[in-house]
């Protein structure tokens, strides 16, 4: 089968092994796959990021001098079932979490990763494996590209629902990139009447008003904390960063009104410096997230077949294996791309 390999640091298309499903898997073809932030992360910062990740207590043994074939974001046909298994019909269209099961029974001890392994790859290829049981058929006749975008709105799904919102309180989120675009999607739907985001990108600021925000800024003209306190300015405030830059964290605990509250769901691969004092004399509580519960990613998928999320602004672009390497470099520019979709 045709995928594209991470290799070396570069991103290359080549011929590999057609998987084979065991106990409790299933073969699938894929037909389409977002190319994600954490992608791009990956291939510049991959090193890094397995350093830290078994450093926080990750059990982590991806190798990046072996083939990787990455890809999380996506949506499949079934093909077959491994043996005495199991689940949905063939040629059924579904998503699932990245996650499989490496041998039965299933259970923690054998969970492994898709696309971030060395064993199992992910959606830049023809065809992948994954777990029967974590399977989840697409419904309402909902089009595959959108269902393909399943797994990044679930991270702002998750991100919200751990903000613990209360009515009355507004919202700022910082960067409309797709994980900011994830989080206004899931704070119109959770019924958040002031939604604010800022943003360099014209393009950007347009899909997060299509998402939800309100009002949307240019931090190039004003200061986003200076429009939430003339447009608001006294409920409770709490800020999302889906930026992950060094010093946006610390700026937005500067800026924070006493007693807010603060969610960072952007990935910061470089060291950041906070000053402790900010969040001391204003009692703030900063919330770290990180990916979804197996139930919002179910939820997600049924707010988007439901049409209660409608994503299908997000694609701007859709390109075959070949060109996976040119849209990585594309992805680089606010301007040029949002979510580019891989369909093999």
């Amino acid at each position: 089968m045709r995928a594209v390999v991470l290799r070396q640091g570069a991103l290359v298309l080549d011929e590999l092994p057609e998987p084979v499903p065991a106990q409790g898997q299933t073969l699938v073809r894929t037909i389409a796959c977002g190319i994600c932030g954490s992608d791009l992360h990956f291939v510049h910062h991959g090193r890094r990021m397995i350093e830290l990740s078994r450093e926080s207590g990750s059990a982590s043994t991806v190798d990046l001098d072996r083939d990787i074939v990455m890809g999380h974001e996506f949506v499949v046909e079934i093909l077959e079932h491994g043996p005495d298994t199991t689940g949905l019909a063939a040629a059924t269209t579904a998503v699932s979490m990245p996650v499989i099961f490496k041998g039965m029974p299933p259970g923690p001890e054998n969970v492994g990763n898709v696309a971030y392994s060395n064993e199992f790859n992910g959606g830049y290829a023809e065809r992948m494996l994954l777990s029967s049981m974590l399977l989840l058929p697409v419904p309402n006749g909902l089009p595959a590209r959108q269902a393909a975008l399943t797994e990044p709105l679930a991270v702002g799904v998750h991100a919200v629902a751990k903000a613990n919102l209360a009515p009355g309180e507004s919202t700022v989120v910082h960067g409309c990139g797709p994980v900011g675009l994830a989080v206004i999607a899931a704070l119109k739907l959770a019924g958040v009447e002031t939604i604010i985001a800022a943003d360099f990108s014209p393009t950007r600021r347009a899909l997060a008003a299509r998402m939800g925000a309100g009002v949307v800024v240019d931090p190039a003209v004003e200061d986003v904390m200076d429009v939430w306190q003339r447009t608001d300015g006294t409920s409770t405030l709490v800020q999302f960063d889906a930026i992950g830059v060094p010093g946006i964290l610390n700026r937005a605990m500067k800026r924070a009104p006493r007693h807010s509250r603060i969610v960072v769901v952007g990935v910061c691969m470089q060291d950041d410096m906070v000053q402790p004092i900010f969040g001391i004399n204003k009692e703030l509580n900063v919330q770290f997230v990180l990916a979804y519960t197996p139930e919002e990613f179910a939820a997600t998928l049924g707010h988007l077949a439901e049409g209660r999320i409608d994503g299908s602004g997000l694609i701007t672009d859709v390109v075959g294996l070949e060109g996976v390497a040119d849209a990585f470099a594309s992805l680089a520019n606010p301007e040029q791309q949002v979510k580019v979709l891989v369909e093999p």
